[in-house]
């Protein structure tokens, strides 16, 4: 079966789209808007939309671990409770019945940016969940209407364009006018240091892969994947629903936040097929071409590469 961390038949149905800027620690070129919508939707139609009769029944003991230490090798995925600033990506269109990639909050200017995997596929009236919790009617911190996505238009599943498999979206505000990063908190956009790092990885498996429904992390090294501008890591349980997740280092168990280095992505959409699929993920390194995407997204302007 074809490797994904997400559902290739969303991937069909999702249209694909095409950050007052600070002083940053490289000069990277100007670029130019993303896709938008009329501005019907809100934050507050995204939180009324929702209800368990919309997203998977809880039922029963969700057998949730405690945290495991952030900086002790894992070698395998296990379930907690999450973190506020990672959570899903729904679609409205799909009645908000399964999650499709996993998303995080960076920092930026105004507080509004998340990012995921390029071919996550943010289409019309998505929604993101931060810190996911299956079946309960009001989430712990909200559901955020996507406003803008920002994709580099050179990506591709194989090939250079993987290495440009990444993401950023504007969230609208809440009820209240409050960004998301002030609820949340985010984690801090860095480039990759190198190819072996010590990386905390967090995602959200598909109900379809993983029953339990609910947050994973590893702690795991990562090396550099051969042929390409990405890393590779082995951590089993990354099933599909986990593109987009952070690959995060420095994580801080106080702030539950830390440096991101890359997110799950890349080559064939972030893994090898067959049976390492689970095993094996990749993630584009954060270079130029991430920061110059960022700098689009926090200037609201539509990516354009020669």
């Amino acid at each position: 079966m074809p490797f994904s961390r997400w559902s290739r038949a969303r991937w069909v149905r999702a249209v694909l789209a095409g950050l007052y800027v600070v002083a940053l620690a490289a000069a990277v070129p100007r670029g130019a808007g993303g896709h938008g919508r009329d501005g019907s939707w809100s934050s507050d139609e995204a939180r009324r939309f929702w209800g368990p009769s919309r997203m998977s029944a809880a039922d029963g003991d969700d057998g949730r671990d405690a945290d495991e230490p952030a900086q002790r090798i894992t070698g395998s995925a296990r379930h907690f409770d999450g973190v506020p600033a990672v959570g899903v990506l729904f679609y409205v269109g799909e009645d908000m019945r399964d999650h499709h990639c996993t998303a995080s909050v960076v920092h930026s200017p105004k507080g509004n940016l998340i990012i995921t995997a390029g071919h996550c596929g943010l289409g019309e009236d998505a929604a993101f969940v931060p810190d996911y919790r299956r079946g309960e009617r009001k989430q712990p911190y909200g559901v955020w209407a996507v406003d803008r996505s920002f994709v580099d238009p050179r990506r591709d599943d194989y090939g250079d364009g993987s290495d440009l498999d990444f993401a950023f979206a504007t969230v609208r505000p809440d009820g209240r006018g409050r960004p998301i990063e002030r609820v949340t908190g985010a984690n801090r956009l860095v480039r990759t240091p190198g190819d072996v790092n010590r990386v905390t990885v967090i995602g959200y498996p598909s109900a379809d892969s993983d029953p339990a429904d609910q947050a994973v992390r590893c702690t795991t090294m990562t090396s550099r994947l051969p042929g390409h501008q990405q890393l590779t890591m082995r951590c089993e349980g990354f099933f599909s629903g986990t593109s987009g997740s952070p690959w995060l280092t420095h994580f801080d168990e106080r702030t539950r936040t830390g440096d991101l280095i890359g997110v799950l992505g890349g080559l064939n959409g972030g893994g090898p097929d067959g049976e390492d699929s689970d095993r094996i993920s990749y993630s584009p390194l954060n270079g130029d071409e991430i920061f110059k995407l960022y700098l689009d997204a926090i200037n609201d302007r539509e990516p354009r590469r020669a």
